[in-house]
């Protein structure tokens, strides 16, 4: 069983990276959760757990889902989102163009993630004066399917959403542009897409928790997807993992992050010397080890502010800072916000949606 993933980088002029990935059969070289690269299988076990709590790791704050059926001529232009933007195109085709110039075509069955919102237009196949999606009659499809466009065959179906996960740090690792073709109709992506269009299709009562629920299910798929076609070096950490020197540090980093690691320690625990194990880490995860460890400790906290309700200063000694003061000034100058206005913004971006 074959899943298709297309990657495209945002300016990369080389345009859109085919890959093709055996689901089930690693390709020589992957390092996805079905390989154990270095022949270790303590190794193996380790990106196993350290990608599970990621997974787990995932919530997100309010996923907006929206269902089209689109007629021939149409046109739609999405503006820059601060969050995760999504296609899933259930019926029909459409190209995706970027304000580089750079396209994508889609045809049945083919999911896009615009993972940093970048703009983007979505259209029929001729070009027309595009319309704002955000202008459109909105409704949330739990409320209805939207109608749009010319009304002349072949009609398109598609449905539009955004993630916000909490752990936004998530989709930093992604590349700017991810198209999932699931394998066949048995694929769990495909299964949960097709489930997303019949779900939105009508009026039913808990609809808005099931698709917020199935939204969820679907961003964690995309991932475990995306993380499977990984090769050594791609990826940043997720990549580095694998390795079986680096693997241990980040898994003694990922486990307690409010440890005062130095990088002898990390060196030693992982079998290298300082220096080695120094240039090891910023190879294959792109950068120095103090950087990601506060990286880490920042994420850590982020998470904790907007999932619960502990003090600031009890967060701050859960990620390794003994006052207060001395973590809410490393906060601010990561975030570009306070610990106390960052749970303030978040908690007021979530009520808004």
């Amino acid at each position: 069983m074959a899943q298709h993933i297309r990657i495209y980088e945002a300016g990369d002029p080389s345009g859109p990276k085919y890959e093709k990935v055996s689901v089930g059969e690693p390709r020589a070289g992957q390092v996805g959760m079905n390989q154990d690269v270095v022949g270790d299988n303590f190794v193996d076990t380790m990106f196993r757990d350290i990608v599970a709590d990621l997974l787990d790791r995932i919530r997100l704050s309010g996923t907006p889902l929206f269902h089209y059926e689109l007629g021939r001529p149409w046109c739609l232009a999405l503006p820059r989102r601060p969050d995760a933007v999504f296609h899933y195109l259930s019926r029909g085709s459409a190209i995706i163009e970027f304000e580089d110039g750079q396209a994508l075509p889609m045809s049945a069955g083919d999911f896009v993630m615009v993972t940093r919102g970048e703009p983007h237009v979505m259209w029929s196949g001729r070009r027309i004066k595009p319309s704002s999606l955000l202008d459109l009659d909105r409704r949330p499809a739990h409320l209805g399917v939207i109608h749009h466009g010319g009304g002349q065959q072949p009609f398109s179906t598609v449905i539009c959403g955004f993630f916000s996960p909490l752990a936004s740090s998530v989709l930093d690792l992604l590349p700017s542009v991810l198209n999932l073709t699931p394998a066949t109709e048995d694929d769990w992506l495909e299964t949960i897409l097709r489930r997303l269009v019949s779900e939105s299709a009508a009026q039913r009562p808990g609809q808005d928790a099931v698709l917020s629920r199935m939204t969820e299910v679907l961003f964690v798929e995309v991932l475990r997807s995306w993380i499977k076609s990984l090769r050594p070096g791609e990826g940043r950490w997720l990549g580095a993992i694998t390795d079986a020197h680096i693997g241990k540090a980040l898994r003694l980093i990922h486990e307690r992050p409010a440890h005062r690691w130095t990088i002898r320690e990390l060196g030693r625990r992982a079998g290298l010397g300082r220096s080695a194990f120094a240039a090891r880490f910023a190879r294959l995860v792109g950068q120095p080890v103090h950087r990601y460890l506060l990286g880490r400790r920042m994420e850590e906290a982020a998470l904790m502010l907007e999932s619960s309700d502990d003090t600031i200063a009890r967060i701050a000694v859960r990620v390794g800072y003994q006052t207060r003061t001395a973590f809410s000034k490393v906060f601010c100058r990561h975030h570009g916000l306070s610990p106390g206005r960052y749970r303030a913004q978040k908690a007021s971006w979530r009520r808004a949606k």
